[in-house]
């Protein structure tokens, strides 16, 4: 036994090393800011922004308790999402296993039986004797060059890995649901101009039916003014189908049947108001807010880690295992004097003649990892060109809303002055057809473009990915999980 610890010893003393490369986060090069920083595109719009605004759960910020509760309820009872936990908890479960091995395996074992031996094999003794054995059997991977290590160190990452996939998620679900809401909204106020600007209309094609019958008017304009009637009429049907499909929409990511919201969903509400600019902080900040990167930064961590995990193979791989039991030819001699029985053995596996497939698997490995690092860096720039895409719609979008405020506004005033004029005989029955025409595209237009605008804010949160989720999901309902994934230790080649 003393032969055996000496080995063990040096074993212990030699723990702390590990081959493979040690995980490094890789460096990138970002600016100093967005190019499409509020108050870059708009200097006038410089001081005019939301601080911090990407550390909050913004659906809140509509000022909208329907939207609020839509989105909570989408994260608390979306499928995806549920889909999402469970591999999460699958990884995590996966990672409790592979810490087991770091530590001996202990077995508990008891026999008793009946043997019976031919004449030739007895020599002279009974043939048949009974057996009885207890014992406990442990063994130990000594990880003398890491393997263990490695292992549960690639298990780890793609733990976190699980867990950024599914805040990344969380933060698509919210985004989509709060989207889906805004169309829904955006759609009720077209279909409200479409509904008044028909109505409008059809006073217009009554008043000319009467001056026809009247006989100061003509078929002609009789048949203008009911086409311009029929074709705004004609949006109504439309416009009623998409708005159900919006509803449906939100029915199934909230985790219910499409029809469970049709009549909650019904009454018109204005869209909610846009918030003041905001504030994307900086590229710095954005690679350590989303979950997308982190993910892609985790699987890269897991990949080179398991560089190490295949390159410890061309070290012998250690084992230490032992046994302490108690063997008698009757039941009630176990654990007496003399029916004890022991073993210790130190086993030495190594494949040295196998060199040739453990260093193809090491080069699988490190191509692996290469990839991994490319899509790391991919993962980056995207998000990147997301972020810088919102921010210029963003931007865009709210003076196009503005301008078309006012368009729509200009518009509404025309139509109202042309039918008095033609109610005067000023003017004939095309401007005023004209300008109810243009009413309804520009207030249409309108309705569609603070839609977008809407939509574009919400892209943007979506880009910055925000300092929420800041709960655990719970294993029965999926609320809110932790932000992802700090970076995990660092391991290596053999160092200690």
């Amino acid at each position: 036994m003393a032969k055996l610890l000496v080995p063990l010893f040096v074993a212990l003393t030699l723990t702390g090393c590990a081959v493979g490369p040690d995980y490094q986060r890789p460096a990138f090069a970002l600016p100093a800011q967005y190019a499409r920083q509020p108050g870059a595109v708009d200097p006038t719009t410089a001081g005019n922004v939301q601080p911090d605004a990407g550390d909050h759960e913004f659906w809140r910020g509509f000022g909208d308790p329907q939207l609020s509760a839509l989105v909570e309820q989408a994260l608390a009872a979306n499928r995806d999402l549920r889909v999402a936990l469970a591999h999460y908890d699958s990884a995590d479960a996966l990672l409790r296993e592979s810490k087991f091995d770091r530590y001996p395996t202990v077995t508990a074992n008891a026999q008793g039986g009946r043997q019976r031996v031919s004449d030739d094999q007895s020599f002279g003794y009974p043939r048949s004797a009974r057996t009885y054995s207890a014992g406990i059997d442990a063994s130990w991977e000594l990880d003398l060059f890491g393997r263990v290590r490695r292992s549960v160190e690639a298990q780890r990452a793609d733990s976190a890995a699980s867990a950024a996939d599914l805040a990344a998620l969380q933060v698509a679900i919210a985004s989509e649901t709060a989207s889906t809401y805004v169309q829904l909204r955006g759609l009720q106020e077209r279909l409200r101009v479409a509904q008044a600007n028909a109505d409008n209309q059809r006073d217009t094609l009554r008043l000319v039916d009467a001056r026809l019958a009247a006989g100061r008017g003509t078929e002609f304009d009789s048949a203008r003014a009911r086409a311009l009637f029929e074709t705004t009429a004609s949006r109504v049907p439309a416009l009623q189908a998409q708005i159900a499909v919006a509803e449906h929409r939100l029915a199934v990511l909230t985790g219910q049947a499409p029809e469970a919201l049709t009549g909650q969903l019904d009454s018109a509400k204005p869209l909610p108001t846009l918030p003041v600019r905001i504030d994307p902080g900086t590229p710095g900040e954005l690679l350590r807010r989303r979950p997308d990167i982190a993910a892609a930064e985790q699987r890269l961590h897991a990949a080179t880690a398991r560089i190490g995990v295949t390159t410890a193979d061309l070290f012998p791989r250690l084992s230490l295992s032992g046994l302490l039991g108690t063997q008698a030819f009757h039941a009630d001699a176990l654990f007496k004097s003399g029916s004890e029985t022991n073993s210790a053995l130190l086993g030495i596996d190594w494949s040295f003649l196998d060199v040739g497939r453990v260093r193809a698997r090491i080069a699988a490995s490190r191509a692996d990892a290469a990839g991994q690092l490319a899509q790391y860096q991919q993962t980056v720039l995207l998000a990147l060109e997301d972020t810088e895409n919102a921010l210029v719609r963003d931007a865009r979008t709210r003076s196009e809303d503005e301008q078309l405020e006012h368009a729509a506004r200009d518009s509404e005033q025309a139509a109202q002055l042309a039918r008095l004029r033609y109610q005067a005989g000023e003017i004939d029955l095309y401007e005023v057809l004209d300008a109810e025409r243009s009413l309804l595209s520009a207030q249409d237009t309108f309705a569609d473009s603070h839609t977008r605008s809407v939509t574009a804010v919400i892209a943007l949160y979506q880009a910055l990915a925000g300092g929420w989720p800041q709960r655990m999901p719970s294993r029965d309902t999926v609320a809110l999980v932790t932000s992802t994934t700090a970076s995990t230790a660092s391991d290596g080649n053999v160092h200690d």
